[in-house]
């Protein structure tokens, strides 16, 4: 399907030109000789994208006629992508045009290939961004009928309400698996910047040699393997949410890169020499001990207190027992629903069983717990025996009841292996990795592969 640019410029014989290229290159044009047209146009329809000439008849250099109409587009708080264009280098007009909203900036008389380059890049751009606020809908969709009942999470819920509200960086801590990544998407979900995208990124797992191609973005040709463009974490979370998981594990050498940008709110995409702004709400998490990590030298303090605006401490499940039931049935409905098995429900033995776990791997344990029940259950009670409990509290691997295990498959061994290094360990992975045997890069891979990256 053809993407549909609407151009205003008063100048027919730039407009000519624009078509030219434009077509050639498969688009469609709607062309529009000034901003009164335009606004009369789109309050009428629509378009993929805009070009905007920024000056028209009032004067020749000010802008102001542009400016009026971005305000404008602001106001209908419209998502279309608008490029601005000007015969004149004037960089407090740029700066001015994209704190409005403009994508990107152009000058005339353009390159075709950049021209071409800028425009495809902006709409690939809202192309994914529409992609994952469509996906983050659907996760969010899923997560509604979810009530916490104990004090603790109402107490925290209720907080997070008040502060999402706000711009200011929220930094979660907690245990693995107590639903931080959750906790993003609530807060994301109850700002101002709803409508705009939540983009997420594990910190851990991302190569350091690549951090900054992950989240700046780079151009074609910026290094070796750069066959592409490639569009950073930070522009595609422009207006909206960005959320660093497992931020702690971040490198030395990369978190002064990080701190730049939330210092000064701008960065560069790699090969190129403009400037971007960056309009994200950075929300970030983590199980790393950070009081400690920063005296080891390991976390940058002036980091810390960038990322920790306000911080909250998400408790471990077995701190708040009044939640395991409501958890429990959530989870029940919910894989019931994937699986085709519904109106499922647990005997009273099996729910005091699971009453008396102490749940090291949190929600996310209890999550592939039931999930695993509701596939293999034959009736629509759920025994306790059906669900594959241990039926001994976690202990620290190389203790003498370690080797106790019930019968397993060697997935679920190696999982419960897992479980309990990062427990003994508190989370940190160096640690568990070096318990476990296996080398960092190792153990992110099994996290992944059994879903405990939050």
């Amino acid at each position: 399907m053809q993407a549909t640019i609407l151009v205003v410029e008063d100048n027919k014989d730039v407009r000519f030109s624009a078509r030219m290229v434009l077509e050639d290159a498969g688009f469609q044009l709607i062309e529009q000789e000034d901003p009164l047209q335009a606004i009369a146009f789109l309050q009428q329809q629509s378009a993929d994208l805009i070009l905007l000439d920024m000056n028209f008849s009032l004067d020749t250099t000010s802008g102001e006629e542009g400016l009026r109409f971005l305000r404008w587009l602001k106001q209908q708080g419209s998502s279309i992508p608008l490029i601005a264009m000007t015969a004149w280098s004037n960089t407090a007009l740029v700066v001015e045009a994209m704190q409005l909203g403009a994508a990107d900036f152009i000058e005339k008389p353009w390159h075709n290939q950049r021209l071409l380059q800028v425009i495809q890049q902006q709409l690939k751009l809202t192309a994914l961004q529409h992609q994952n606020q469509q996906l983050n809908e659907a996760l969010n969709h899923s997560d509604e009928e979810l009530i916490w009942q104990s004090p603790q999470m109402q107490r925290l819920t209720e907080q997070l309400k008040a502060v999402a509200q706000s711009d200011a960086n929220v930094l979660l801590t907690g245990e693995n698996g107590t639903g931080k990544s959750q906790l993003a998407q609530f807060i994301h979900r109850h700002s101002k910047r709803a409508k705009a995208p939540l983009i997420s990124m594990n910190m851990g797992a991302i190569a350091e040699s690549l951090f900054e191609s992950e989240m700046f973005g780079h151009k074609k040709g910026a290094f070796t393997d750069a066959k592409e463009h490639r569009i950073g974490r930070f522009a595609l979370a422009k207006g909206g949410s960005l959320f660093l998981d497992e931020v702690a594990n971040l490198p030395l050498s990369q978190q002064a890169k990080l701190l730049r940008v939330l210092e000064s709110g701008h960065y560069e995409v790699l090969g190129s020499s403009t400037t971007e702004h960056s309009d994200v709400r950075l929300i970030s998490a983590s199980n790393g001990d950070f009081a400690q990590l920063m005296g080891d030298g390991l976390f940058r303090q002036d980091l810390y207190y960038r990322l920790n605006t306000l911080e909250f401490r998400v408790p471990a499940l077995r701190e708040r027992p009044e939640d395991i039931l409501p958890l429990c049935r959530f989870f029940l409905h919910k894989h019931g629903m994937r699986y085709h098995k519904t109106g499922l429900a647990l005997q009273k033995e099996a729910e005091k069983r699971l009453l008396q776990y102490p749940w090291p791997g949190n929600i996310r344990e209890l999550s592939h717990l039931i999930e695993r029940a509701v596939l293999l259950s034959q009736s629509a009670s759920i025994h306790a025996d059906e669900l594959a409990l241990p039926r001994q509290h976690s202990v620290p691997p190389g203790s003498k009841d370690a080797a106790a295990l019930p019968m397993l498959t060697l997935e679920q061994a190696e999982r419960r292996l897992i479980q309990q290094a990062l427990s003994h360990c508190q989370g940190n992975k160096q640690k568990s990795a070096e318990l476990l045997g296996i080398t960092k890069s190792s153990l992110y891979r099994r996290l992944e592969k059994y879903g405990f990256i939050d």
